[in-house]
């Protein structure tokens, strides 16, 4: 057993991050491996753009659930490579709606082949490992979980009863 198993909860954090970047570089990689030029990180805004004309970055920003700074960044960057644009909004002048360019479009039309591919390749991995396919669900219990209850907190209400508990001592 190694370190991170060993010590369960107190690496999930580590844990997840490792598995997080060890993916988004294989994903890299098909992408570089395929000769197109598109960052994993740039998923989300092109995912939402293939479903939607356009949006607004605070709509980018509740659905992807990031910052309003963070989308405004990516969207910056997007722009400056010329995949999306931006254009106020004809209804509300404080908002932007961005879309995708030609070069975006184009671009799109590359990656959804690998989309596709992604998906069916790791059905066959989840398949290959049936404690896998608790991964997702998992996921999103613990999303949730995070949502309805601060951890912190309840760090510090077990700590408060253990130094409750050595004072009665």
């Amino acid at each position: 057993m190694n370190l991170y198993q060993s010590v369960g909860y107190l690496a999930l954090a580590s844990r997840l991050r490792r598995l997080s970047e060890s993916f988004l570089a294989e994903i890299n990689r098909t992408y570089q491996n395929e000769g197109i030029d598109f960052d994993a990180s740039w998923f989300p805004v092109f995912y939402l753009l293939s479903k939607n004309e356009s949006l607004s970055i605070k709509e980018l920003s509740e659905q992807t659930e990031v910052s309003h700074p963070a989308a405004s960044q990516l969207i910056t960057n997007l722009k400056n490579r010329g995949l999306v644009t931006s254009a106020t909004c004809a209804d509300d002048g404080r908002r932007q709606l961005v879309q995708l360019t030609g070069n975006g479009r184009a671009l799109l039309a590359q990656i959804m082949p690998v989309w596709d591919a992604i998906l069916v390749a790791m059905d066959d991995m989840v398949n290959d490992e049936p404690a896998c396919k608790q991964l997702i669900p998992g996921i999103c219990a613990l999303e949730k979980a995070f949502k309805n209850i601060s951890l912190a907190d309840k760090i510090s209400d077990r700590l408060n009863v253990e130094i409750k508990a050595e004072a009665d001592e």
